[in-house]
């Protein structure tokens, strides 16, 4: 049987015609044109309305002829294949969440948490909203550009995990393409090559320390004055809750859903000039409930940009004070042996290296190393509670 063309179609009389595989125009007594479809269905002849010549040209008749043929060869039903209302795709966020659903069962806990907590900070409040199939590499540059040079190595892992979504997309048929790449690199500055964060000379400190001082007390400075004093992480300070401080013995117990770094519970000694720095975040507390000590927006976790902010305009990073921490105590404190450094910074100590101190003497050097630390980079314990009382 000959097959239809444009101008046959066009110039059609009322009737049947068959253009090929089961597809054929219908012209009714009055012109109107449609497309039916025979085809077999579970061994049982069937004709399926396609749409009228309004709604299809030929080429389009044919391709979903042609897809519910398939339907039809597969055993489906080609009827409620055709009635299926197209969906339209998800947004990033749902497409994101869709993916860690699936690929999360593969993973390792740290890396599942981590996975969708970097996107909910860095990338949803930039493209969350946005269809998954609209996402490109200016989107993507957007999210990324704020910590692209300031921490790479973060910034490296949350371009990785916007492709796995975006792949992830692509495979469940939400976008055409995967994640753009090559396309990404020209719009994206060099990093830098070393992976340390840039910090601050320790001598240097102080005068940072003051100036964060002489400006009125925010969470925000005041989580940057906790976390250099005592040499966290910026995530440790922004979750830390008040719960978690024992003023008694003057420590900051951390629990180990907190460290995600050593995966364990790990208590940091607190020197006088943090416990005033508490002593002001409390006059800055809403609630007698237990809650975040430097909450963000609305009592939620604050931003680490939020701290970044301060450090920015000197050229370092938040976590660049550990580094300066780190110089600091093997220059200036020669005397404790480097395992303590490394305990005060968080990082994981065989146990036998503690034992071979005994762990109440180790617990106390760590105390010297940061009480030390504090004068270092206050000036001394009189100034500060000065300031805290002329703030309560």
């Amino acid at each position: 049987m000959p097959g239809l063309t444009a101008l046959k179609v066009k110039s059609a009389k009322s009737g049947r015609h068959g253009d090929s595989k089961g597809l054929y125009l219908l012209v009714s007594k009055t012109g109107a044109k449609s497309w039916v479809l025979r085809v077999q269905v579970n061994g049982r002849r069937r004709d399926i309305g396609l749409g009228s010549l309004d709604d299809l040209t030929l080429e389009e008749a044919r391709d979903k002829a042609r897809a519910l043929r398939q339907v039809a060869r597969a055993g489906g039903d080609p009827i409620a294949a055709r009635d299926k209302k197209e969906e339209a795709p998800p947004s990033f966020k749902e497409a994101a969440d869709a993916c860690h659903k699936v690929l999360s069962k593969g993973w390792t806990d740290r890396h599942a948490k981590a996975f969708l907590s970097t996107l909910k900070l860095h990338v949803f409040p930039k493209m969350g909203s946005l269809r998954v199939d609209s996402v490109d590499e200016k989107d993507i540059v957007a999210a990324l550009s704020p910590l692209w040079t300031t921490k790479p190595a973060a910034a490296r892992k949350l371009r990785q995990r916007i492709g796995t979504v975006l792949d992830f997309a692509k495979g469940s048929g939400w976008r055409s393409t995967g994640a753009p790449r090559d396309g990404l690199r020209p719009l994206l500055s060099r990093q830098s090559r070393s992976g340390n964060f840039a910090s601050m000379a320790y001598k240097d400190v102080p005068a940072f320390v003051a100036e964060l001082n002489e400006g009125a007390d925010t969470a925000g400075r005041l989580a940057i004055l906790f976390t250099i004093l005592t040499a966290a992480r910026s995530g440790e300070t922004r979750s830390a809750r008040w719960s978690h401080i024992d003023f008694e013995t003057k420590e900051w117990r951390r629990p180990a859903e907190l460290m995600l770094k050593i995966g364990q519970a790990h208590t940091v000694t607190l020197s006088d000039e943090a416990i005033a720095v508490l002593e002001r975040a409390k006059a800055l507390r809403t609630t007698k409930a237990d809650c975040l000590i430097f909450p963000g927006s609305a009592s939620r976790q604050m931003s680490d940009m939020t701290m970044a902010k301060y450090a920015r305009p000197k050229g370092v990073t938040v976590h660049g004070f550990r580094s300066s921490f780190r110089t600091w105590a093997a220059e200036k404190m020669p005397s404790v042996p480097e395992a303590v450094a490394g305990a005060a910074l968080s990082h994981l100590v065989p146990d036998q290296v503690v034992r071979a101190y005994q762990r109440a003497k180790f617990m106390e050097m760590r105390r010297k190393l940061l009480d030390a630390w504090g004068r270092h980079v206050t000036g001394d314990v009189a100034t500060v509670v000065h300031l805290a009382r002329q703030r309560g």
